[in-house]
């Protein structure tokens, strides 16, 4: 009954934010509307571009908060700066009689190049400018002599100016959409998720059955999508916040940073995931001993669930729950000596870890790219050319080739290209074909609009509201995402908030016809620049990743001194995780073309792997963590000796996959081979699948003498409570080896299945395949 209120208000929840959104974006449309229709004649000739205002206004008005809006000022007057006051000193010089469709073309190219180039410039700020700087140039041609090449870009400035100030209004009115306020309600809904979930995964260790405890395994589940969602809207608003601090000093105290707690509750709740999904049968270990434990743990979930809410709402703990929680772990003195029973301690380990905050580590991922000294202080990278070129040559080609089909109407072919820039990759053909629906959408109901309320304006202002309700809807699709959405709010608003502008189907069919020269001159770029395709960066990037798992077990380590290293390494190799996921998103929304359609299934599998294997290792961090103190006390040479053969073990497995996975054919790597003469023995070297009886002897040897370390302590104060902590420590982290080894096999498949589907005729045999690349490259 739980998750199905918890569901009944995610749709709830859902619809709210629709509505707030619809409402917020028609509001500052009718403004802007208002404004530029029935305004005062003299205000309405120095806002010669209304359009402009609408696009401003949707760019920054959709789903965002008053911090948004006052950010968003600042991005506009920078944006102003940028591309105005340099089109002002081009226009007086040149003189806009003297443009061509050539010249124009050149002239929006490089001013774009030059604002897209900086890397720390906001991406609203840059897709303002670019925006002005198409109408600016293009508009000043189109115009000719009649164009003022000081009044013209101050007009431009004002229509951008209106669309800001009607931004503000909109989160303004009726009262004020407030981030911090935002993020206090996302943060309660992430507590109350993570309650739920935590109450569920309780049930799950507890059941009598499996089939009961997959139910509620499968019900937390359910509720991680809503979870990550929360986790994505707080972390974008709290950088937000920062804007709305001056204004409303009174609301500080909201202003608290609760994001890394309960981050941090996320992960703990994946780990308890993880446990179970490892659990041999059910009840599951300890929980098969009698009630009390049940007890004991039901009541550490109470306690849990209270301190997650105590910082926030003052709740005050009952100090006989914490009483129960000290003697709940304290009851565990001895280390399991079987591999069964470590999915339950890992379990309780997840616990206390959600009870009590892990210590803090002071080392951050090496993670950059090369810069280069002065260009590098002044935002640019050289990395950043490239991209920078490939843009400006989409945004000249398309206003070349528009004002060619249309003079009139060339403007239109540059502007979608301009205001929908993307500083990072993305799926071109997807973009491109959700952006060409969205806009005949868009404009298709635009037309409907003039055409039953020709003479009716107010009314064909209200008739935007429901559209604004659907569009909210698309963008959260799958299907259309943000571009497709905008691009189908964009184009029924330059229908229905203006008017003068000729037969609206007319207007209609010209535009539909401009934004497809656009985006078609965006892919033609692409293939120009033969750009690598997301499928080959997602073999690259899972080669990455590989090697700095490598790297990340390699450093895997008891000694305190060398710990941050391993927590280091852990966090780039979630970087590189993160970036592979990225890569298969977009890879699987490609095209063929004549291309080996990509393995989307086969990927999806190690991604999953590779991102357990990423939360193991963190765990493992944490484990070690807590071992610091403890460890002093005893003796862990002998468990150090067999973590050192666990990592040799599995870290050259994965040293092999990482390998494996780079060559770009069996075919290629085989006439390497003959060309050089190099010969290679199967014999040489041992097989890359981990060793099942091996790393079972390694796993026993390590509980074995964990078991040891924890009789070491003996006879001094605190001594149940250091015991406990070792044996949770050292259970959590042979579980960790041991499921490590799991996803190890589970990877050593996905890579044997992926090189398999790439080299069809082969006959695919990993070991043999090592061998021939250790003979290669040494």
């Amino acid at each position: 009954m739980s998750t199905a209120r918890h569901q009944s208000n995610r749709a709830w929840a859902l619809w709210r934010t629709v509505l707030s959104s619809a409402f917020r974006t028609a509001l500052a449309c009718s403004i802007i509307g208002v404004a530029t229709l029935y305004g005062p004649a003299s205000f309405r000739n120095q806002v010669a571009f209304p359009a402009f205002s609408y696009v401003t206004a949707i760019l920054v008005v959709t789903d965002a908060t008053l911090g948004d809006t006052l950010h968003g000022i600042w991005l506009a007057i920078y944006a102003s700066v940028q591309s105005l006051g340099p089109a002002m000193l081009s226009l007086w010089l040149i003189g806009p009689a003297k443009l061509s469709n050539g010249t124009t073309a050149l002239a929006v190219a490089l001013a774009g190049m030059i604002v897209v180039l900086p890397e720390s410039t906001h991406m609203i700020a840059k897709r303002i400018a670019l925006g002005q700087i198409v109408i600016v140039y293009v508009i000043g041609f189109i115009n000719g002599d009649q164009t003022q090449p000081i009044m013209h870009p101050v007009h431009v400035a004002a229509s951008t100016a209106v669309g800001m100030l009607a931004c503000v209004l909109a989160l303004l009115l009726p009262y004020p959409r407030l981030a911090c306020c935002e993020v206090k309600k996302s943060c309660k809904l992430l507590e109350e998720n993570g309650s739920e979930r935590l109450k569920l995964l309780v049930k799950a260790l507890c059941a009598e059955e499996k089939a009961a405890a997959s139910g509620f395994i499968s019900q937390a589940k359910l509720l991680n999508a809503a979870a990550n969602k929360l986790h994505q809207s707080i972390k974008r608003l709290q950088g937000i916040m920062e804007w709305e601090k001056l204004p409303f000093k009174i609301l500080r105290p909201y202003y608290v940073n609760s994001g890394e707690k309960l981050q941090e509750i996320e992960t703990d709740l994946r780990g308890m995931e993880i446990a179970l999904e490892n659990v041999p049968s059910f009840p599951g270990g300890l929980m098969a001993d009698g009630g009390e434990l049940r007890d004991s743990l039901l009541k550490l979930q109470d306690h849990i669930s209270l301190t997650i809410k105590q910082d926030k709402n003052f709740i005050t703990v009952p100090e006989s729950n914490a009483d129960h929680v000290i003697k709940l772990f304290q009851t565990l003195q001895s280390v399991p000596q079987t591999h069964q029973d470590l999915p339950t301690f890992f379990f309780l380990f997840c616990m206390k870890l959600l009870h009590k905050t892990p210590p803090v580590v002071k080392s951050e991922p090496p993670i950059s790219s090369e810069q280069n000294g002065f260009w590098t202080s002044c935002g640019l990278k050289t990395g950043r050319i490239k991209p920078a070129l490939k843009f400006s040559l989409s945004l000249g080609f398309a206003v070349l080739f528009g004002l060619i089909y249309s003079k009139p109407n060339g403007f239109w072919s540059a502007l979608p290209v301009a205001i929908s820039f993307a500083s990072a990759r993305e799926a071109t053909f997807k973009v491109a074909n959700v952006k060409a629906q969205g806009t005949v959408l868009g404009t298709v109901y635009g037309v409907i609009g003039c055409f039953l309320f020709e003479k009716l304006l107010p009314i064909r202002f209200l008739s935007l509201l429901p559209w604004f309700i659907f569009t909210s809807f698309l963008r959260q699709s799958k299907m259309y995402g943000q571009a497709g959405g905008i691009s189908a709010v964009i184009g029924a608003v330059l229908i229905l908030g203006r008017k003068n502008f000729g037969p609206p189907s007319d207007f209609a069919i010209a535009r539909i016809i401009e934004t497809l020269i656009g985006l078609s001159c965006s892919i033609a770029v692409e293939f120009l620049f033969h750009p690598k395709r997301a499928s080959t960066l997602a073999k690259i990037e899972l080669s990455k990743s590989l090697e700095t798992l490598h790297e990340s077990i390699n450093n895997m380590c008891l000694d305190p001194e060398h710990s941050s290293n391993h927590v280091g390494n852990q966090k780039s190799l979630k970087f590189h995780v993160s970036q592979l996921g990225k890569f298969i998103a977009e890879a699987e929304v490609e095209p063929n073309f004549w291309f080996l359609p990509f393995h989307n299934a086969c990927y999806g599998k190690l991604l999953v792997s590779l991102s357990t294997m990423v939360d193991l290792l963190l765990f493992s961090a944490h484990g070690i963590g807590f071992l610091e103190a403890a460890c002093r006390k005893a003796s862990v040479n002998k468990l150090e000796g067999d973590l050192k053969l666990f990592k040799e073990s599995i870290g050259s497995v994965i040293k092999y996959f990482g390998e494996i996975t780079s060559i770009k054919s069996i075919a290629i790597l085989d006439k390497e081979l003959e060309k050089n003469n190099i010969s290679y023995d199967l014999e040489k070297g041992t097989s890359p699948c981990p060793n099942e009886d091996e790393i079972d002897r390694i796993l026993i040897s390590f509980l074995q003498h964990s078991t040891e370390a924890v009789d070491q302590i003996q006879g001094i104060e605190g001594e149940e409570e250091i015991k406990s902590q070792m044996v949770l420590s050292l259970s959590a982290l042979g579980f960790c080896m041991r499921t490590l080894t799991t996803e190890t096999r589970k990877i050593e498949q996905g890579i044997r299945e992926l090189v398999q589907w790439e080299n069809p005729s082969c006959h695919v045999h990993l070991h043999e395949i090592s061998c021939k690349i250790r003979a290669l490259y040494g």
